[in-house]
């Protein structure tokens, strides 16, 4: 990877929503509702991510990578 690609990386993911994010898939964290992601460390935030389809390791990974990309500087 090259600088100008992480630096890149790096100035997507500090243009997202603030780090911690966290997954959740019904069925595995809670009962009822839909699976998403909380963004940010207010529960109440109007940006989570919620999604119609898709495979939990998949949401489990895109809220993994905000939360560890950071790291890559």
């Amino acid at each position: 990877m090259t600088e100008l690609e992480l630096k890149n990386i790096l100035e997507i993911c500090n243009n997202a929503t603030k780090a911690p994010w966290k997954s959740y898939v019904e069925g595995r964290d809670f009962t009822s509702g839909s699976n998403f992601i909380m963004t940010g460390e207010n529960e109440n935030q109007d940006y989570n991510i919620e999604f119609l389809k898709i495979k939990p390791e998949d949401q489990d990974f895109i809220a993994m990578a905000r939360n560890v990309i950071p790291q890559l500087n």
